[in-house]
Parts: C-alpha cells; sequence; structure tokens
C-alpha cells in the first residue's frame, strides 16, 4: 500500500543544508527530525532517501538511505518497485510526489521555477514510465499530488521574470494579491502533468501565508519540510506523518 503525505514545521526541519550557527546542535536537531518522521512513517530510521537538490531537472534512482551514504545531486528521484521511502524537501517551492498503479513505482519531484521550465516533471514523469512493460500506452494509472507551495497571490517575480516563464507554460501567469506579476506554481505543474496524461491532486495551502509550514520567502533559513512517499503491507493502517498539514 503506498503513502503520500506532507510534515510540517511542528515536524522540525529536514534539512542539513541550512544548519545555522550552531552548526552541532543544528544537525543533531535534524538528525531527530528525520528519525521522529520515519518512526511515524513506520519505516526503518535511515532508510528514507533524500537528494541534495539544485533547482535542476535531473532524475535519480533511489539508493540506500541517508544514513547510508551522501544524498545525490538531483531535483528528483524513483524508486522502481516503491520499496525505497522518498522524501522532496522544499519550502515554498513544490513538493509533487507520483505513484504508479500500474508498476508500483514511486517518485518524487522538486519543482520550483526553474525545475518547472527546465522540465523536472517532464523528466520524472519519463523515468515512471520507462519503468512500465513494453507496449503500455500512455499514462494511465500514473498518480501524482501537488504538495504545499507558495501561491500565486503570493509569489511577487520581476515582470520579466513572469514573461519567460509564461511563454514557456501559460498556465503560470498570475498577480499578487497587492496587483504585481506573479507565477503560479502549482497551476503551472497541474498543467504540465495534466499534459502528459497524469491524474493529479492538488493540497492548497500558501506557504508563504500558512505558518504550519516552512518558507523561504517569509522566513529565510528557518527549515524545510518534505513530501513523502512510502509503502507498507496492505494491513498496515498507516494514513498520515505526525504534523502533516493536511489535518
Amino acid at each position: 500500500m503506498a503513502h503520500v503525505a506532507w510534515t510540517s514545521a511542528e515536524a522540525g526541519s529536514l534539512a542539513f543544508h541550512i544548519l545555522g550557527a550552531e552548526q552541532e546542535q543544528a544537525r543533531a536537531d535534524v538528525v531527530a527530525a528525520r528519525h521522529r518522521v520515519e518512526d511515524a512513517m513506520g519505516v526503518p530510521r535511515g532508510s528514507v532517501f533524500y537528494l541534495e537538490q539544485v533547482h535542476s531537472a535531473d532524475v535519480v534512482t533511489a539508493g540506500p538511505g541517508w544514513e547510508e551514504g551522501c544524498a545525490p545531486i538531483a531535483d528528483a528521484s524513483v524508486s522502481p518497485d516503491g520499496h525505497t521511502p522518498l522524501a522532496v524537501m522544499v519550502a515554498d517551492c513544490l513538493p509533487v510526489v507520483f505513484v504508479d498503479g500500474l508498476t508500483g513505482a514511486t517518485a518524487v519531484a522538486h519543482a520550483g521555477r526553474r525545475g518547472l521550465l527546465d522540465g523536472v516533471l517532464e523528466n520524472t514523469v519519463d523515468a515512471l514510465l520507462a519503468l512500465r512493460p513494453e507496449g503500455s500506452a500512455g499514462a494511465f494509472g500514473l498518480k501524482a499530488w501537488i504538495g504545499p507551495g507558495i501561491s500565486g497571490e503570493s509569489y511577487e517575480v520581476p515582470q520579466a521574470v513572469q514573461d519567460e516563464a509564461v511563454a514557456r507554460i501559460p498556465e503560470l501567469e498570475a498577480t499578487t494579491s497587492w496587483g504585481t506579476p506573479a507565477l503560479a506554481l502549482t497551476s503551472g505543474a497541474q498543467a504540465v502533468l495534466r499534459a502528459r496524461g497524469v491524474a493529479v491532486e492538488r493540497i492548497a495551502l500558501d506557504t508563504f501565508t500558512d505558518e504550519r509550514v516552512f518558507s523561504h520567502r517569509r522566513a529565510p533559513g528557518r527549515g524545510r519540510f518534505a513530501g513523502l512517499v512510502w509503502t507498507t503491507p496492505a494491513d498496515v493502517d498507516q494514513d498520515h506523518v505526525a504534523g502533516d498539514p493536511r489535518g
């Protein structure tokens, strides 16, 4: 059984790359937060696969969990059999989580402005479809969840940046609540995925205005929350992770 969830600020920051001045204690806090999340997921400690995210469109195949090796530099990962728990960290960019009902494969992607424009979602879908039996048609059975991210009402950008983005993905066009050019990342991501035949669900939560999750624009350097996907035996009932902002 596949499970999808989003952590929150209450669960703690899951990122090592923004540790702050008190490095040793901050690192210990991240380790503790990751362990708490894994305990809530019901997976072994250290088994979740994280990435070193750099706003690329690169996709990698999941390997050992975070306590067994370095996180690869990429912005999406795929577990071909769905057995490796996956995490994608964000704080305004979109955490996008995938489950393929045909193969059991799972994936996560970090989709901010640059990643969306460079094709991180298309590349992730391609990687999942490549795992299907030869001759499989379309993306029927492939589902994506777009997690909490900054909304078009909050994500102000210069006009030139909006023009570049809208030329690539028209659905990104938005206006802030105060009347300036903006980008609607969730609408853009949904359009990209639906154009590929992927079924999509959206989590309507604006990271900039909702303090249950971290936001780089609202509070730079405070932390990163995560989108998660993992599988458990069918007789295990797990619907959320502690601190899940959906509830």
